[in-house]
């Protein structure tokens, strides 16, 4: 079946307008590129073609190649051409070759290999909005349709490497100052631009430009090459772990060094080999699982529209409530924000303020956006005003009886289409509406700190709520520019379950004679933003003990029961809110690694009767990262195997987005069916029969490993809680 088509459109005046039709982005395929070769060839053999425009269909010129061909192409089980050299043939022997001159109509997107496309022509046409860029790095791989090399010689070496390594789009207006477009007119003018500078370049009112040849943009070679060694640095600092940032630079390094025609054989040959790498099909695993958490069977699949949501409270604003008021108001939405006393409500409001001029400092929104912004919300301390809005989200502490006060109150004051959300962490729904009758509107609704950066919104479903509520919020969070996965109704719910874990694994470990900041380190090596005891600071000691309360309510028997939080509570330690915890903290918050842990420690061993191993002093990285996310995956399994999730991809989301887990890694279960699941429940058994029944492996886990299955493969008759 063809995948996209190229077709052509000869005019009057001589212009062959070459339109790429790939639905609904005009993504490019094996399909899409030879249809393009046949155009050009037609185009330059006719005798009533002067010269050539190519655009794209429906106002999008192309936003890449399909990267649904990536899992055929990465596991070599698609019979084809090596692509970039297939690039070379058409973009660079025949486009850029053409002896007939040719513009590119950009509007929408010019993406990837669209924007390689475009390069290969001898002049641009954009519209100011239209967005240009080579993301490529973010799957994994490199430009692979000459963009190394032509992107460099039309804005400069810096410009093409911040755009590359950051994968960093321009809009039309910047790409014109930069050179990497010549015009830029209106949507409505676009194609007759295009047309008429085509016939300009041929009557030499315009210039002929081979971008592929350009050299006014590069440095001297000397020059060239600091450049290079400085990016080379920073990629080496920011991904360690990644080796594509550091070839794309080895290719554009070669074209300055050995031509551009040898530097697009280098590319084109890099470009094969990554796009086969490990990384490559963690990140497009990841590209399409974060893609397909909207997709909730039994809800989505109903034909249900979203609901308007103009108005939304919050009750509560501390830390959670203001970042979820900031996301809010960021994004249209009017906001009523409750607390209990006009002081802690100045704070609350303070807070969303603060937020939003951190935006302006960073020059992400004017003053006038600002003050425009900020008259979205306003503070109350009573209900009256609750009684028209669609949405209320409480954001108070973990406390069962005031969580089911603030319900009850709820209900009596909020409309009756009005959805009842909380952003409770762990608290089971059922038990926080127990002294409700409007079961089918409440909701979770549990944002991440900070709430107006994170971009997780984990959706909780309890047996009751309405599928319409459901999809009322998968929209609202959408709008706040959130990933939303819709889970099942438990304690702890998917993403608080499945990290806690790795912060009891992390205790249990250093009580019993692992160094908690090698802990630390081995897991930020790993590629994690940071380590469980730096992330208990974070989080503070008030909601990690909380956390470990409810485990050990529900979960007791296999919950690792540990004192060290609580014996450091005692000596009024919060974390970094009040800059001492497993960390000390200065005025700028860096965190410095306290000797005074080790007493902590060894007190919370003793009153644990638990000895010192000193096998586990000396751990390798591997056995630390082995011993912190092993259990992790268990209990992802567990989640699994009870229908709290849908699927494995949701919980690989959920990692990413939610605990920092490194997406070139492709999310907690991607990563352990790259180890496998009879590995895994070896490990696990073996620490089960040393440490205790909190390493012990999960029945799902076990059933896959005597089969040797996949962890992520779908369940047969799971029912799920959704």
């Amino acid at each position: 079946m063809a995948k996209g088509k190229t077709v052509i459109e000869v005019g009057s005046d001589g212009v062959a307008v070459i339109t790429i039709i790939h639905p609904p982005v005009n993504s490019l395929s094996m399909d899409v590129l030879f249809g393009l070769k046949n155009c050009y060839e037609q185009a330059l053999q006719r005798d009533d073609v002067k010269a050539i425009v190519v655009t794209g269909a429906n106002g999008k010129f192309s936003g890449g190649f399909d990267i649904s061909a990536f899992g055929g192409l990465n596991d070599g089980k698609m019979s084809r051409p090596n692509l970039g050299f297939v690039s070379v043939e058409i973009l660079a022997d025949v486009v850029e070759a053409a002896k007939k001159p040719s513009v590119a109509a950009i509007d929408g997107l010019a993406l990837g290999g669209g924007l390689e496309v475009a390069m290969a022509c001898h002049a641009r046409i954009s519209t100011s909005t239209a967005q240009l860029g080579l993301p490529e790095l973010q799957l994994g791989i490199i430009p692979g349709f000459g963009g190394t090399q032509r992107l460099p010689r039309l804005v400069g070496l810096s410009k093409a490497l911040e755009m590359m390594l950051m994968s960093k789009p321009v809009k039309g207006q910047e790409a014109h100052s930069l050179g990497l477009v010549d015009a830029m007119v209106s949507p409505n003018e676009l194609v007759s631009t295009a047309r008429r500078w085509a016939l300009d370049i041929l009557e030499f009112k315009k210039p002929w430009v081979v971008t592929l040849y350009k050299t006014d943009k590069i440095e001297p070679l000397g020059e060239a090459r600091e450049i290079l060694n400085f990016a080379r640095a920073q990629a080496r600092k920011q991904a360690p772990n990644l080796t594509h940032p550091q070839v794309c630079i080895d290719v554009i390094e070669e074209g300055i060094v050995a031509g551009p025609r040898r530097g697009l054989y280098k590319e084109a040959e890099a470009f094969e080999e990554l796009v086969r790498s490990d990384t490559c099909k963690s990140l497009v695993h990841i590209f399409f699982a974060q893609r397909g958490t909207t997709k909730v069977p039994g809800v989505t699949d109903r034909g249900l529209k979203p609901r308007q949501v103009k108005k939304v409270a919050i009750l509560g604003g501390g830390l959670m409530g203001s970042g979820i008021a900031t996301a809010l108001i960021f994004s249209n939405y009017s906001v009523i924000l409750k607390e209990v006393n006009d002081e802690i409500l100045q704070a609350g409001l303070g807070r969303v303020r603060a937020n939003l001029q951190s935006r302006v400092k960073k020059g992400n929104m004017s003053p006038e956006k600002f003050e425009k912004t900020l008259a979205l919300l306003k503070g109350v301390l009573d209900y009256e005003s609750f009684r028209d809005v669609d949405m209320v989200i409480e954001a108070v502490i973990e406390d069962v009886a005031l969580k089911q006060k603030i319900f009850a109150d709820l209900e009596k004051y909020c409309p009756p289409h009005c959805i009842l959300a909380s952003n409770t962490t762990t608290i089971d729904l059922n038990l926080i509406g127990e002294k409700t009758k409007s079961h089918d509107r409440i909701v979770g609704a549990h944002f991440f700190s900070p709430a107006h950066v994170m971009p997780l919104l984990e959706i909780i479903r309890t047996e009751k709520t309405s599928p319409q509520v459901i999809v009322d919020l998968l929209d609202v969070g959408k709008k706040v520019g959130k990933t939303p996965i819709v889970v099942g109704n438990c304690m702890g719910f998917a993403v608080s379950r499945i990290f806690f874990t790795c912060i009891q694994a992390a205790l249990l470990l250093a009580e019993r004679g692992a160094d908690p900041y090698e802990i630390d380190r081995a897991i930020n090596k790993f590629g994690m933003a940071m380590g469980p005891f730096r992330q208990i600071d974070l989080v503070g000691f008030g909601v990690a003990s909380a956390t470990l309360k409810q485990f050990v309510l529900n979960y007791p028997e296999r919950t690792y029961k540990s004192l060290l939080i609580p014996l450091m509570q005692d000596d009024k330690r919060a974390g970094e809110a009040n800059r001492k915890g497993f960390y000390v903290y200065d005025d700028r918050r860096k965190a410095s690694p306290d000797p005074e842990i080790k007493n902590y420690i060894e007190k919370a061993r003793n009153m644990a009767g638990v000895s010192v191993d000193p096998t586990l002093a000396k751990l390798s990285d591997k056995d630390i990262i082995e011993m912190i996310l092993f259990p992790v995956v268990n209990e992802a399994c567990r989640v699994l195997a009870e229908g709290i999730a849908v699927k494995a991809a949701d919980l690989d989301i959920s990692t990413v987005m939610g605990m920092g887990f490194p997406p070139y890694r492709g999310g907690i279960m991607f990563w352990a069916d790259t180890l496998g699941s009879k590995y895994i429940y070896s490990r696990l058994q073996e620490w089960a029969n040393l440490y205790g029944a909190f390493f012990k492996p999960s029945d799902y886990l076990a059933d896959r490993a005597s089969k040797g299955a996949l962890l992520s493969a779908p369940m047969e008759q799971t029912k799920s809680r959704l």
